[in-house]
């Protein structure tokens, strides 16, 4: 490790009153968790990358169709 991020270890594991050994425990569930988020963000965003296909193009129109019927039956 080098030594001046030994250091850093040192005052920030001082500064929080935990040892070295738990700052790198805490420093690496971290790192999981932040992952797991980003590998989490990357399947999301591949759920929704995709574009409708013709089935869901005719439902998204029906339920237009309909969501206008209903509010033009709305009394504003």
């Amino acid at each position: 490790m080098q030594e001046e991020l030994f250091k850093e270890v040192n005052k920030l594991a001082g500064e929080l009153h935990v040892s070295r050994s738990k700052l790198f425990a805490m420093a690496v569930q971290d790192f999981i968790k932040k992952n797991e988020s980003k590998i989490l963000l990357s399947q999301i965003n591949n759920a929704f990358n995709d574009h409708p296909d013709s089935e869901e193009i005719k439902v998204h129109r029906r339920m237009k169709r309909k969501q206008l019927k209903n509010l033009e039956r709305e009394s504003w």
